[in-house]
């Protein structure tokens, strides 16, 4: 890895952990959700198959809904399905589904995606 892209990961990765602690915890910026999971199809252009993921949020998470993209080579990418959560919340919607890509940067083949299905469980 060239000394530029490692500058770039590493101050991609100094802004993660800082939006992590602004983002204070699922139980004190909504304290009526109990669970929120996000199940998705991870895709990849230069892959045939899509890979499954999962990942849950309970009251003790941090309330930063990026999830975070698997290609080694992206830099500052990822999905954010912040917008998509908390306007769920205002509503109390308990499902909803959608894409997204990745807005990383990454060379054009490698550029990835998700299908995704978002659940939440009020008290």
């Amino acid at each position: 890895m060239n000394n530029s892209l490692s500058k770039r990961k590493n101050a991609a990765r100094l802004k993660k952990k800082q939006l992590k602690l602004d983002s204070g915890f699922l139980d004190a910026q909504f304290p009526e959700v109990t669970a929120i999971s996000i199940s998705m199809m991870y895709h990849q252009n230069n892959m045939k198959e899509s890979l499954p993921r999962v990942v849950n949020f309970f009251p003790g998470s941090y309330a930063l809904f990026r999830v975070a993209c698997l290609n080694k080579e992206c830099v500052d990418g990822g999905f954010d399905l912040t917008k998509v959560i908390t306007g769920m919340i205002k509503t109390r919607k308990e499902a909803s589904k959608g894409t997204l890509s990745c807005k990383g940067e990454t060379p054009a083949a490698m550029h990835s995606s998700i299908v995704y299905e978002v659940s939440i469980q009020y008290t």
